[in-house]
Formats: structure tokens, C-alpha cells, sequence
């Protein structure tokens, strides 16, 4: 008799059955009870208009509550230095992996980061040069401009078994920092014609340093302190008398009975306006400080930041200042060519990571390149390249747009890039509006239907196919396609530059017209900034929005930001004949338990802090008595909590008709922020709509030529339509519109367009086409024209 032995497939383990990353009840900033499932080890890409919620749900909800469970598993005392994360607002959460972020944050500003600095490959070359570098100079600090070189003697006291012994000691520590610009690159000398007219004296108001006059305490302290003669003209001052003016240094004097201290003018300024940042200066002062400090390249270190010695090593002829001034893609080519097996390990590793910033699309950056003049997406594809060659699964990759500052010609590495982690058995999580990189997804969540409170909610989720089919503002606009317009406009004249070289710019002369719309594109990285921020000088009329971060704390919001609060206050005071401070919540009309923040911070140490809405104002920052004051009948609080749109309406017309406050809010409207509520915090605006928000602040500078930078970043295709209408109501109403951008809508749109390239770093920096976008797509002869043509089905 035959035995039948049936094979039947074993039940899947039950450990195969998590493949799922459940999210439900998700309430965070303006999401509204959203529960959705995300497929692992897949490309997932979320979508929705600017401000309907994607950051809230893949940042604040998934990665944030990954994040907050790794830090837990540290001892007490290891998160007590870990920043703490506040539970996200869900009410189940199944299935996460440990999640890395690679964020839109613009990396640090500080003036000693470098591009080497903040991704470890000069710590590697470092160790490189002091292992080979001839002459041996010490140690790996020897080349780091960051450690100065120091030493000292003296005698030490130690105890040693009961009795108290004294030691001689010295120690000395070898660092590569110049030490005349301190590891900057750069040294500040002050332009002494700004600060006085030598041909005056004092008395006769020769200081030109904004309230340095002489009719209030400074006058006095000046004609009182005996050190020089204040009715002499400044040029006929001893050389003691004029050191005394400007460099002496703080000493006791009385004057008129009056115990006071005199301190020389240049330490003075230093102190009260040079130490502060720049941005945060008023106005007046900084067009003094910006007219005073000139900033020049170290004579001593030639800009490199190294000391003599850290340059003087050398490995084949090259320093390390030579290695890092070079571009990346060639320097990678050097270190392949260093044949050493005693460092061998630290060549493939240094290596490795040089070639990922080459197959990142960042090959034609330097290492000696500061931080702070990256980008956004420059800076947000540097951040990547730690994860590129790691060998971590299944863990969660989430990513803020990183299209960013990508040509169209690039998003196709980037994609590439995205799909080789999700190959490896990663779940790669996208932010992103580009119809490219949505296209690559194999799973799309769509959010909105609107913006802030009118978004929220989850519209579709499912595949590409049906996303088209859904009939969602995204799925409506996904095949959408700007056409070429028909008849251009014709400049009303042209602003010349000439012999432009900075950075990676081959001697360039170029006509930019003026009077109309002109879009400035090319590769990233083919010398598009250096254009422009590099040649237009900042002057009166021209008026420059950046992709540079706002700023602002949590008490800062749309209202305080724009100065939008200032005919507000006044138009309530006015209305109820009291004083404008009262209606600051960081002023008078503060509540005092709250201290006019709406809510109370408990700070619970390596727990996640607390912040409870405050009882005594409810949440609404002033205090009691301030809330009794009405105009148009409503309080300060209820206009603070209007979104734009209506506030539009109330300062409009009747009773609360305010034309200063109008103003600024049809301004808002107009960039498409009519559903942010006037005072919701900065901290909570999405990417997008802080860009906007630049805007619309920068839209009342008196400006004839308006320079914006990539102003389609962080927006909906649904937005780039009203951002383009914007754009034509800025060049109608007299202005010309200088753009630098990779959307092929606002390059279909450009009544002229100048493309750089042909490549980037050295291989860019040149004009490779300037015209009509028509011509540019009947050429077809740049990167740019294929892509554009392929764009419009032209």
C-alpha cells in the first residue's frame, strides 16, 4: 500500500507578520484622528498641498515616537543629555523600526563648519596626513583648525599617601588653527572713515556711529574724561590721543560729580553691536555695521584657516589645505591613487565616502566649503551620505523632500538612490510634490484636502493608478503641464554683469533683462547662486529671499513676524484710548502666571517635558483685564486666532477698517497663507510655508528687481499655479523677476531663461544658453532644453 505524503507549505511565522507599520487616532498639530497602515520594506510617498499635514503624521507621529522609544532604552543618566521628545498625540502606534531622519534643517552657520567638518572626512584626513604627512608634525589635531596651539608650566599639588607633595609640570598641545583669523579663514577690520569725520571734533558731531551724539551721556562721558581735547579736530589728534579715543580699555572716570566708566569707541562697538548677529539688528544699525566691518581673507593662512606648520606637511606634494580645496570628485581620484597598506583600512574608508558624495551628485563641492553656504538640498543630500554605504536593514529611512535644489536631471540619481535603500529590505518614507519621485512610489498616502485647519485627513491611499484615478487636488494636478506661452514680454532694459568669477564661474558676462520674468537654471551645483547673489550687489532695489531659515521662537507667529501686530495694537489702543503695550502677550498685556506663552512648561528631566495649557488665561496669553478691551467687536485673542482670510475681511471695512494691518494680510493672501491663523507659532509652519511667508514680509520692500531663490520649495503643483500668478503680478506691476529654479512650470512660464552648466563645479560656471523658454526646447541643446521639451511634449 502507497503512502501519500501531502506537502503543504508551513504556516508563516509568526514573526513574518509585522509587516505592517499601523498608525491610528494620529492628532498631532493638525491632523484629525488619521489612522493608516504603511506597508515595510516599500517606498512609501506622501503628498497634499503645503500645510495639510504630511510633516505632522511622517515626522511629529512615526519618526518622532521611533525616536523617542530608541532614547528610552539608554540608562536615566544617558538621557539626561538626550534631547527629550514629548509623546506624540496617537492613540496606537504598531510595527515601527528604528527610523533615521535626513530633515530639511539648514545646517549649522557657524563660521568654522565646513562641508569636511560635518561629515567626518576630514577627521579621516586628518589621520591620514599625521601617519604619512612629511615632515611629522604630531599629532591629528596638528592639522585641525579648530584645536589652537597651546602650552604651559607650573607646579601642581597632589596628595599621595596622606602627605601633600608638589610637582613640576608642563604640558603643550600641537593644534593647526592660524592663529590670526582663528581658524575662520577670514579677519574683520573696521573701515575707520565710517566711524568719525576726521575733519570735525567732537563737539562738532564727528562720531558717525548711529546714537553716539553728543548731547545725551555719551557726549558727557567724551568732553568729561580729560584724555583728549574734545573742540580739536580728530586729524590733528597725538598718536596717545587717538589710541585713547578708539582702543583704550575700560577706566574708571568721573564726571560732574558722577562716577562713570570710559571705554574706547572700538571695543565699545564691539561689544554693544559687532558681537550681535546681524540679522537681528535694527535696521540703521546694520546698514552702519555692514558700511564699517570690511571682511578680508587671512594674509597669514591665504583663507585655508591652517597654521604654517599643518601646511607645511605634505603627502606627494599635496597639503591637506591643498586636499581640501579641491573638488570632491577629484579628490577621491587622489586617494585612490595612495598605495599604503599600513593605512589601508582608513584609504577604502575615506574613500568610500568621497565617492558618495560623487554618486550623490556633490562630487564638484570642496570639503573646505562652509556649511552655512550650502543650499537646502545641498545640505540635505550631505546629511545622507552617512546612510549611503550602511549596512543597517529593516530599519526606517524618512525623508523630507529631497528633491530640493535638484535639476530634473538629478531627481533621477536621487531616485535611484532611494529605491537601492528600499532594495536593501529598508522602509523608505518620502515628503515630497515632485510628479518624478511620486512616480517611483509603491505606495501613496494623500493628505489635505486643504491646508491647516481644512486639511488633515487622509484622501487616498493606495497606488500611483489610482491616486490619478481618485480625483484629489494631487491626483488632478499630477499630470499637469505648464504650456509655453505664446507671446513673450520684452524687457525694458538689461542689468549687465561682467567678468563674474565667484566660486565656480568661468569670467562670465551675461545681460540679465530687466521689466520682466527671468528664470536662472542648470544643474545643481553649475554655479546658479554664485550668479546671482555672487554679482547683483544688494543695493537699494533689490530686494533678495532666500532659502535661509526664519527666525523665530515658539512665541514668535505670523502676525509678530510680518509687523502686522504693530497697526493692531495700535488701531485697539486708539479704539479704547489705553496704551499699544498692552495688547503684546510679550509685553504688558502678558498674562502673569503664563508669562504670556498660553502655556506652562514642566520641565521633567530626562522625561519628555510637559506643557499644559495655562488656567488662568485658558490658552490665551493676556490677561484678564486686556480681553475686555473690543474693537469691531471682538477681543485681541479672537484676532489673533482669525485665519488671514478672514482677518483680511475684519481689517477691510467697517468699524476695525485698518489699511496699514489690510495691507499685509492681502499680502499674505496673496502668496497663499490665507488659512494660517495669525497667531500660530512659527515653529509650527511647515517648509513651505515659511518660504511663502519670507515672501510676502520681503513684498513691501520698496525693491525694483525682486531675486528669489527656488520659491517652488516645499509646494503643492496645486501652489506652483498660484505662486506663478504671483509672479505675474509682480512683473505687471513694473518689477523684474529674477528666479532661480529647476520647476519646468516656472521655466515654461519665464518670459527669458539663462541656463548654466554644462556640468557642475568645474565642469559648470558657464552660459550655456540664453533665450526665449521656446528656443530653449527647439534647441534642445542643454541638459535643461531635453528635460523641458520631454516636460511640455514639445
Amino acid at each position: 500500500m502507497d503512502k501519500t505524503t501531502e506537502t503543504r507549505s508551513p504556516a508563516p511565522h509568526v514573526a513574518d507578520s509585522h509587516d505592517l507599520i499601523r498608525v491610528h487616532g494620529a492628532r498631532e498639530n493638525n491632523l484629525k484622528d488619521v489612522s493608516i497602515e504603511i506597508p515595510k520594506r516599500r517606498l512609501t510617498v506622501f503628498t497634499g498641498v503645503s500645510g495639510s499635514g504630511k510633516s505632522s503624521l511622517v515626522f511629529d507621529t512615526i519618526a518622532a515616537e521611533s525616536q523617542r522609544l530608541i532614547n528610552e532604552t539608554y540608562s536615566a543618566f544617558v538621557q539626561g543629555f538626550m534631547p527629550t521628545l514629548a509623546r506624540p498625540e496617537v492613540d496606537v502606534l504598531d510595527g515601527l523600526t528604528t527610523a533615521i531622519i535626513v530633515d530639511q534643517q539648514r545646517m549649522g552657520t557657524d563660521p568654522r563648519s565646513t562641508v569636511g567638518t560635518a561629515t567626518d572626512a576630514n577627521a579621516m584626513l586628518r589621520i591620514l596626513f599625521s601617519r604619512l604627512g612629511k615632515p611629522h608634525i604630531g599629532s591629528p589635531k596638528a592639522y585641525s583648525f579648530n584645536v589652537a596651539s597651546i602650552s604651559g608650566a607650573g607646579a601642581v599639588t597632589v596628595e599621595r599617601g596622606g602627605q601633600t607633595v608638589k610637582e613640576r609640570r608642563s604640558f603643550s598641545i600641537t593644534g593647526g588653527m592660524c592663529p590670526r583669523c582663528e581658524g575662520r579663514g577670514t579677519v574683520t577690520d573696521i573701515d575707520l572713515t565710517q566711524l568719525y569725520d576726521d575733519s570735525k571734533s567732537l563737539s562738532e558731531g564727528a562720531l558717525t556711529v548711529p546714537g553716539y551724539s553728543m548731547d545725551g551721556w555719551y557726549g558727557r562721558i567724551f568732553k568729561g574724561c580729560g584724555f583728549f581735547d574734545p573742540d580739536k579736530p580728530i586729524r590733528k589728534y597725538t598718536k596717545k590721543e587717538l589710541h585713547d579715543l578708539l582702543h583704550k580699555e575700560p577706566t574708571k572716570i568721573k564726571v560732574e560729580g558722577i562716577n562713570l566708566t570710559y571705554e574706547g569707541l572700538i571695543p565699545k562697538i564691539q561689544k554693544s553691536m559687532l558681537s550681535k548677529d546681524v540679522d537681528a539688528l535694527q535696521p540703521h544699525i546694520r546698514a552702519f555695521v555692514e558700511r564699517a566691518m570690511t571682511f578680508t581673507v587671512c594674509p597669514d593662512c591665504d583663507g585655508t584657516r591652517l597654521s604654517e606648520a599643518a601646511r607645511s606637511s605634505k603627502i606627494n606634494g599635496i597639503s591637506i589645505a591643498d586636499a581640501c580645496a579641491m573638488q570632491i570628485s577629484d579628490l577621491a581620484e587622489w586617494v585612490r591613487g595612495l598605495d599604503e597598506p599600513s593605512v589601508g583600512p582608513l584609504l577604502s574608508a575615506l574613500g568610500e565616502t568621497l565617492d558618495s558624495f560623487v554618486e550623490i551628485g556633490l562630487g564638484y563641492l570642496s570639503l573646505d566649503r562652509p556649511s552655512g553656504t550650502l543650499s537646502g538640498g545641498e545640505a540635505q543630500r550631505t546629511k545622507m551620505i552617512r546612510h549611503l554605504g550602511s549596512s543597517l536593514t529593516d530599519t526606517t529611512y524618512v525623508f523630507d523632500e529631497p528633491t530640493i535644489g535638484l535639476h530634473p536631471h538629478d531627481i533621477q540619481r536621487m531616485n535611484n538612490l532611494l529605491l537601492r535603500l528600499r532594495d536593501k529590505g529598508n522602509t523608505v518614507l518620502v515628503v515630497e510634490h515632485k510628479p518624478e519621485m511620486i512616480a517611483i512610489a509603491d505606495h501613496v498616502v494623500d493628505l489635505g484636502p486643504g491646508a491647516g485647519t481644512a486639511g488633515g485627513t487622509v484622501c487616498f491611499e493606495g497606488t500611483i493608478e489610482g491616486l490619478r484615478a481618485a480625483g484629489t487636488i494631487t491626483g488632478r494636478h499630477l499630470d499637469d503641464r505648464a504650456a509655453v506661452k505664446e507671446t513673450v514680454r520684452k524687457p525694458t532694459g538689461t542689468l549687465e554683469i561682467r567678468g563674474a568669477a565667484t566660486n565656480n564661474l568661468r569670467d562670465v558676462d551675461v545681460d540679465v533683462p530687466l521689466g520682466v520674468l527671468t528664470v536662472i537654471t542648470g544643474v545643481a551645483g553649475s554655479g546658479k547662486s554664485s550668479l546671482v547673489h555672487g554679482s547683483i550687489p544688494a543695493d537699494e532695489g533689490v530686494v533678495s529671499v532666500d532659502q535661509g531659515a526664519i527666525r523665530g521662537s515658539r512665541r514668535s507667529n505670523p502676525a509678530t513676524y510680518t509687523g502686522l501686530l504693530d497697526p493692531i495694537r495700535k488701531a485697539f489702543a486708539k479704539a479704547n484710548g489705553v496704551k499699544p503695550a498692552l495688547f503684546s502677550a510679550n509685553s504688558e498685556g502678558a498674562c502673569p502666571t503664563c508669562n504670556g506663552a498660553g502655556v506652562i512648561y514642566t520641565d521633567l528631566a530626562m522625561m519628555a517635558g510637559v506643557a499644559t495649557t495655562c488656567e488662568e488665561c485658558e490658552g490665551k496669553r493676556f490677561e484678564a483685564s486686556v480681553l475686555e478691551y473690543h474693537l469691531g467687536g471682538r477681543d485681541i485673542s479672537e484676532v489673533l486666532a482669525m485665519p488671514v482670510s478672514e482677518a483680511e475681511e475684519f481689517f477691510g471695512a467697517g468699524e476695525a477698517r485698518t489699511p496699514a494691518a489690510h495691507k499685509i494680510l492681502e499680502r499674505l493672501a496673496d502668496v497663499g497663507l490665507g488659512y494660517l491663523t495669525l497667531g500660530q507659532p512659527l515653529t509650527t509652519l511647515s517648509g513651505g510655508e515659511r518660504q511663502r511667508l519670507k515672501l510676502a514680509t520681503h513684498m513691501a520692500d520698496k525693491g525694483g528687481v525682486y531675486i528669489l531663490d527656488e520659491p517652488t520649495t516645499g509646494l503643492h503643483l496645486a501652489d506652483v499655479e498660484q505662486l506663478l500668478g504671483l509672479l505675474d503680478r509682480l512683473v505687471d506691476a513694473g518689477k523684474s523677476v529674477i528666479v532661480i529654479e529647476h520647476h519646468q512650470a516656472v521655466m515654461a512660464h519665464a518670459d527669458w531663461i539663462i541656463d548654466l552648466g554644462p556640468g557642475a563645479g568645474h565642469d559648470g560656471g558657464k552660459i550655456v544658453f540664453e533665450g526665449t523658454p521656446a528656443d530653449l526646447i527647439a534647441a534642445r541643446s542643454t541638459l535643461t532644453g531635453e528635460h523641458l521639451a520631454a516636460y511640455v511634449g514639445g
